[in-house]
């Protein structure tokens, strides 16, 4: 007779699937530590209702019989996929990239894998079809990187079915759970700064309408200028690329009276660099320049650039951690706003106005 997987001890550093032939299963781990099969289910899922002294009889059973559990017995066990989905849009830009990586570092660690769908368009259709994909395969919950306010009701229709849902950058309503860099303080501070240097007034290259954090930089840098009684000039407005940039700086390089600019990306800031050199402006000595998101590069701009540094890793962590809140308890936490802080790091394209 064929002795069955439990029959005997196993050698020692041969797992029973070598010795018997036969992949172990969840009854076999059940029947060595003496448990029920629904008890090694909790110990699988991490179950806080499991004795200490039974979780490790467990632990050691299974790793005496070389037990590996399949993600669809974890699945069966749970009744989830531990899956999750990902949309996001641009995401060939750092912040985004950078943000698709943490959430994919977070969410390994959790024992969750991640399916991503990067769209080139933010169309209400290729929106409410990339969801309902998700959807199709199962996905626990969704975390989308929504940086245009029409991306934001797109979702919000999309996901009217329940399914667990956590906005980067774009508040929907109020049972949305959102995560954002502070964009408005980061664009305050770094105001104030150029401000606090001496300068009569900054000038503004801001990002494409209609984008959440663009409009949050805008609405929050015209209000740092009004509170210090300092002229609002007209923003110029790129699209966040530093060919951008290098356009909107060139008309500024030819006011004298520009002494200083606080740029809505880093990647904006590199073209102004750029077209203020080409015209002869010194920075820091004629024109400050102040960027934002702290990209790796931007140490190395010349001159290195002062910027706002947005944790682009936390936005992705908390992300996460924050999904799976919602996914454990659902609509046990509506409405959470979660604003990750920035801080201003000061380089050499900052400095005193030059002396009329």
């Amino acid at each position: 007779m064929t002795p069955s997987a439990t029959d005997g001890p196993v050698p020692k550093g041969r797992s029973r699937r070598n010795f018997a032939g036969a992949r172990p299963v969840m009854a076999d781990v059940a029947r060595m530590a003496g448990v029920s099969k629904q008890t090694v289910s909790r110990v699988l899922n991490d179950h806080p209702a499991v004795r200490p002294e039974t979780r490790e009889a467990v632990l050691e059973a299974m790793r005496t019989l070389g037990y590996r559990p399949s993600r669809s017995a974890r699945s069966l066990a749970s009744g989830r996929t531990r899956m999750l989905g990902v949309i996001s849009f641009d995401a060939a830009r750092y912040g985004p990239a950078s943000i698709l990586t943490a959430i994919n570092t977070a969410a390994q660690e959790a024992g969750y894998l991640v399916s991503s769908i990067a769209l080139d368009t933010a169309d209400h259709d290729t929106v409410v079809e990339a969801v309902n994909r998700l959807s199709a395969e199962g996905a626990d919950g969704v975390i989308a990187i929504a940086p245009q306010l029409w991306v934001g009701r797109a979702l919000a229709e999309a996901t009217d079915l329940g399914t667990p849902l956590v906005v980067l950058e774009n508040a929907l309503d109020d049972g949305t759970a959102l995560v954002t860099g502070d964009s408005r303080t980061g664009a305050r501070k770094a105001t104030e700064y150029l401000l606090g240097l001496g300068h009569a007034t900054v000038w503004h290259l801001a990002g494409p309408a209609g984008w959440t954090s663009a409009d949050h930089r805008l609405t929050s840098w015209q209000a740092t200028l009004r509170a210090a009684g300092a002229a609002v000039p007209a923003p110029l407005v790129g699209d966040w690329s530093a060919g951008s940039g290098y356009d909107l700086g060139r008309r500024l390089a030819r006011r004298p009276d520009v002494t200083a600019v606080f740029a809505s990306n880093d990647q904006m800031a590199l073209g102004l660099l750029h077209a203020l050199h080409e015209a002869g402006r010194s920075v820091p000595g004629e024109v400050s320049v102040v960027g934002y998101d702290d990209v790796p590069e931007a140490a190395h701009f010349l001159p290195p650039l002062t910027t706002v540094r947005t944790d682009f890793a936390e936005i992705g962590t908390r992300s996460l951690r924050l999904l799976l809140d919602r996914i454990d308890g659902p609509g046990g936490r509506p409405g959470v706003d979660t604003l990750v802080p920035v801080d201003l790091v000061v380089r050499a394209s900052s400095g005193p106005p030059p002396v009329r």
